[in-house]
């Protein structure tokens, strides 16, 4: 492939004619400029065609020193500075800085595709003021004095950058490979250092990053083939399915070179398994013995390439292309030789062999491997090069009849003015102008390379990126237009360093690896993860729990002991039937008060135990239903006032049992404490106090409604705060207390005469109460929800069964079943 072309636009002597040209000429600006000068005289040499494809190295010692082409393929710096020395020189005459030929003025350079050529060539052609159009590069100028001079036909290469990483993101490619140029190559360092740190930031990880040398020509070949079988063994053993090649002109010869040893190492398999990504700087090149060279590792890749457009009339143009009639191109009767695997009679041995050149070959026979007959990315960049040039031309001699004024062949350099500010629209209908920076305002294609069994290719285009319009959607690709390797059996490869995590799972980087390498680890209990590879799982909504997948959140219910479910109804059925029970003793005791038995235990005090035991069962209800602000408030005072009215009245009961007996004693001072004020007095003084507790905690710490939505995994509970747990626990510890007293007197009156004596059964009872309330505090504890709730309705159920049953029902029993012993005869014999 030739590195680079420069085209020099020839001024003649006779270029002051144009200062009387008719300012009223229309047509096409070189059909202008061909107006005004004699056959023979070159006001410019353009080539609309093809970059050629060489499959052996050029040598240009036949070429003559006078020809308007130079090629500068020799990959040194000092052969790039005297070739750029040379055309600013007499022409055939090498003396730096001294010209004395005024016929062939330079006028403009047209060069590329290498970056480090295109850079050396500045440094000369800058100090001479001479324009210079790069077309396949985008060179970084040594100092603001070359950039100047400086144009580019090539899109920005900032650009491509985002055109490539928005290229991975669309197809989610995270794990990529990069095979990039050596250090020493400027163009390719920076997009190391600038791009792809813009690609870790977006999430794109990068398995290994070689570097390939600057290929020439001098190198060993040993050396290369070394190099390259070691970018053939790392790219064998990457996971990534994607391949980032970032190179020059010459890259295309080491990738070729790479199939053809993977093939001797069992590698082409791996190789063939990768899509490649190429750059816009890249074209297809080979060397003579890859002429041949299996090229479907290709099939497949995308590359970006410069924005072009067929032209009008290109194809003829190339198939009128021939050595016979192109006397002055150095370069087509080498190319010719090398295409068609032939030679012209003047350049063979008189005992050869080999097959003679006729020069009536056809470009459209030749494989698509060795030369391409469709516009591509560079051939269009130099034709708009040249074309800018000549409207440059064009815009400045029609600035200087304007203004009567000569154009002075030392005065050129007033070129860049116009070529600055140019536009205009090329035969494709394409508007061309530069920027303030010199870029030219274009974007790049981007192509699917589609081999065939012939060594033939096409490139599809199948989407584009352009600077960024308006709406903002830059980039555009069209997915089903891809042709895959076949590897991948036409769906788009995925190109990940770990499989995605599913829901469910979260992900947790591996140690010592890029951050897309990953493991996928459960979710926590209580997390979940709703997306594929979710860095961490978090947390459902609080009314939300986790499903057993962990991979959706499900609504919470509100969960309450209700009337509707079973264990609503069962306590509510046990709390109405032992209230209509105690209803039924608390009439038998009335309809019967004027027995001894109901006279001789208090009834005043019987009637409040009654009573008291009945809004215990009552009050119960109140625990079941969904907790509202009246509810929460009354339950939990409403259940230690009538349980401590309960028990106060046992206690007092328990008193007045033990005074009774105590004052029938002769001499006996209990006397005197004896009647129902003593009585009175206790239940009263100990419902105060219970009373007091109650009425500080209403009015500092008040029970309330709340939701409690971490108790239980799939419930919200709708439950009252007890506002205060330790006021709560002292109405419990004052019953306890009373319970306690209580307890304790009865079992020391327990060896009095029994008849009618209730000590019996008030410690039984107490025993049973205390028991039940003992209970209940870890049994309360150690449960949630509806069922703490069911714990606490039991116990109150539970210890006022004991009492009604325990006190109560012997005496029912009596009066019921055995009237015989109700009676006053039965209790003076007993009592004696």
């Amino acid at each position: 492939m030739v590195s680079i072309l420069l085209i020099l636009v020839l001024l003649p002597q006779v270029f002051s004619k144009m200062r009387i040209a008719n300012c009223n000429t229309t047509g096409d600006p070189l059909s202008i400029l061909h107006q005004y000068y004699q056959p023979g005289e070159h006001i410019i040499a353009a080539i609309f065609s093809q970059i050629y494809k060489c499959s052996r190295p050029i040598t240009f010692e036949n070429i003559p020193s006078n020809d308007i082409f130079e090629d500068l393929i020799y990959f040194s710096a000092s052969r790039t500075y005297q070739s750029s020395m040379e055309i600013v020189s007499t022409r055939g005459r090498f003396i730096p800085n001294y010209k004395c030929d005024n016929k062939n003025d330079l006028v403009a350079v047209i060069g590329g595709p290498q970056s480090y050529t295109c850079v050396h060539m500045a440094e000369i052609l800058s100090a001479y003021k001479v324009p210079q159009l790069t077309y396949g590069c985008v060179p970084m100028m040594i100092n603001r004095a070359q950039g100047v001079f400086s144009y580019q036909t090539f899109p920005n290469e900032a650009l491509q950058h985002v055109g490539i990483l928005q290229l991975l993101m669309y197809f989610r490619w995270t794990w990529i490979g990069v095979i990039s140029q050596t250090e020493m190559n400027e163009y390719a360092e920076r997009f190391v250092q600038n791009a792809l740190p813009i690609f870790l930031q977006s999430g794109i990880c990068i398995d290994f990053i070689e570097r390939t040398p600057i290929l020439s020509f001098s190198t060993q070949i040993t050396e290369t083939q070394n190099s390259v079988a070691k970018t053939g063994s790392i790219i064998m053993r990457s996971s990534a399915n994607v391949i980032l090649v970032y190179g020059e002109i010459d890259t295309m010869i080491v990738l070729r070179i790479l199939l053809d040893i993977s093939e001797f190492e069992d590698l082409s398999m791996k190789t063939k398994g990768k899509v490649w990504i190429l750059t816009a700087q890249m074209a297809f090149t080979s060397l003579p013995f890859q002429r041949n060279s299996d090229i479907h590792f290709l099939h497949g890749a995308l590359s970006f390439a410069s924005h072009s457009k067929e032209l009008f009339g290109f194809q003829k143009f190339l198939q009128m292309r021939n050595p016979t009639s192109e006397k002055e191109d150095g370069f087509i009767m080498d190319f010719w030789q090398q295409a068609f695997n032939c030679l012209f009679r003047k350049t063979m041995a008189d005992d050869t062999d080999e097959k003679i050149c006729t020069g009536e070959e056809k470009l459209e026979s030749v494989p698509g491997s060795v030369f391409e007959m469709s516009m591509t990315g560079h051939s269009y960049s130099i034709y708009n090069a040249v074309y800018a040039v000549v409207h440059a031309l064009d815009a400045m001699r029609l600035s200087h009849l304007k203004h009567e004024s000569r154009v002075l062949l030392n005065q050129l350099w007033q070129l860049h003015h116009f070529l600055r500010g140019i536009s205009f629209n090329n035969s494709a209908g394409e508007k061309i102008s530069f920027d303030q920076y010199g870029e030219i305002i274009a974007g790049y294609d981007i192509t699917n390379w589609v081999t065939f069994p012939n060594q033939s290719f096409l490139q599809v285009k199948v989407g584009n990126i352009i600077p960024k319009t308006p709406t903002g959607k830059g980039f555009t690709i069209h997915e089903d237009a891809i042709v895959w390797p076949q590897t991948f059996k036409q769906t788009p490869p995925l190109s990940v360093c770990s499989d995605k995590c599913s829901p469910g799972y979260g992900r947790r980087e591996k140690e010592g690896q890029p951050f897309c390498c990953y493991d996928c680890f459960p979710c926590p209990v209580g997390k979940i993860s709703n997306n594929k590879d979710t860095d961490d799982c978090f947390q459902c909504p609080e009314d939300h729990y986790p499903n057993k997948e962990q991979n959706l959140c499900l609504p919470k219910v509100q969960s309450f002991l209700s009337y509707e479910e079973p264990l609503g109804i069962s306590l509510s059925i046990f709390a109405l039937s032992f209230s209509f029970i105690t209803v039924l003793v608390l009439g038998i005791f009335i309809r019967n008060r004027n027995t001894p038995i109901v006279r001789a235990n208090n009834r005043n005090l019987t009637y409040t135990i009654l009573i008291s035991l009945l809004l215990s069962f009552l009050c119960s209800l109140l625990f079941i239903g969904q907790p509202h602000k009246v509810t929460c408030l009354l339950r939990q005072p409403a259940f230690g006032m009538i349980f401590s009215v309960a028990i106060s009245c046992v206690l007092a009961k328990t008193i007045t049992v033990i005074l009774a007996f105590k004052a029938t004693t002769p001499g006996s001072r209990m006397r005197k404490w004896m009647g129902e004020s003593l009585a009175a007095s206790i239940v009263v003084f100990c419902s105060i106090v219970q009373a007091t507790i109650c009425n500080v905690w209403l009015l500092t710490f008040a029970p309330f409604p709340d939701f409690d939505a971490y108790s239980v995994t799939k419930e919200i509970i709708v439950e009252c705060n007890e506002g205060s747990v330790t006021m709560f626990y002292c109405v419990l510890g004052y019953m306890g207390f009373l319970a306690i007293v209580s307890f304790t007197i009865a079992f020391l009156a327990r060896r009095l005469p029994d008849s009618f004596n209730e000590a019996k059964f008030i410690t039984f009872s107490m025993l049973v109460f205390c028991s039940v309330w003992l209970s209940f505090v870890p049994t309360y504890l150690s449960t949630k929800g509806k069922f703490m709730v069911a714990v606490e309705i039991f116990s109150i159920l539970a210890s006022s069964t004991g009492l009604l049953s325990c006190i109560f029902f012997p005496k029912c029993i009596i009066i019921l079943c055995r009237p015989d012993l109700n009676k006053k005869e039965y209790l003076i014999n007993r009592r004696k």
